[in-house]
């Protein structure tokens, strides 16, 4: 089932998509990068204090040798995880190539790994994406894909908002006859806390022009990703 998502654009009722049909997203969202340069920040030495107090908050001894260098490890750690808010997702997909001999069929970029933080309790899910789209003359440098992923994924998320974030910056930079993406992950705040199931896997899937038209071509999109592993 396509991930519905909720359009972050401020609109009257009658704005609204119409029943059925994938909500639309903020092109912001996935052509520039989520942090603007002369966007106000706390500085390092407040993100530090911050996670000082968290430590005390859960009954730590902040002083003790294990944990003195802990807030600035802690930082230096998030500068790492959410680096994607700086990266420009539109910039991944800019360069193509026109070389591909009238190639019409589509281009499947099968098991792309990836972690990602989930927004509700800032833990981890992780797991694979599988893109595919139908190009129309030009072609992008399948790394790019894999890339593209990262950036979204190195965000504060939910699954259902990432799948849809990485198919429509494919949509909107490269223009194809369709886009589809499948996402399969294991979300630790339900694996490691709360229902603690460990194992249980979400999906979650969206498809775009051919794919969401063609019931054949979504079919052999799904029949090539949980093919032979």
């Amino acid at each position: 089932m396509d991930a519905a998502i909720k359009s972050l654009r401020p609109g009257k009722p009658s704005d609204r998509q119409p029943e059925g049909r994938p909500a639309e997203l903020d092109p912001a969202e996935f052509l520039a990068a989520a942090v603007r340069a002369d966007q106000p920040r706390p500085a390092r030495a407040e993100a530090e204090a911050a996670v000082k107090t968290l430590l005390a908050y859960i009954g730590e001894n902040t002083e003790r040798e294990g944990l003195l260098d802990t807030p600035r490890r802690v930082v230096e750690a998030f500068d790492e995880l959410y680096q994607g808010y700086h990266q420009c997702p539109a910039e991944v997909l800019d360069r193509t190539f026109g070389e591909t001999a009238g190639y019409d069929d589509f281009v499947l970029v099968r098991d792309i790994e990836f972690t990602s933080q989930c927004e509700h309790h800032m833990m981890p899910f992780y797991g694979k994406a599988h893109i595919a789209y139908t190009p129309v003359e030009r072609v992008v440098g399948l790394s790019k894909l894999a890339r593209l992923t990262d950036i979204f994924a190195r965000r504060l998320q939910t699954q259902e908002h990432l799948t849809a974030q990485i198919a429509a910056a494919i949509d909107e930079v490269l223009k194809p006859r369709g886009v589809a993406v499948l996402i399969e992950a294991e979300h630790t705040c339900m694996s490691v806390r709360g229902v603690a199931k460990h194992g249980a896997s979400t999906f979650t899937s969206r498809f775009t022009g051919m794919f969401r038209d063609n019931p054949a071509e979504q079919a052999r999109f799904l029949s090539l990703v949980r093919g032979t592993r």
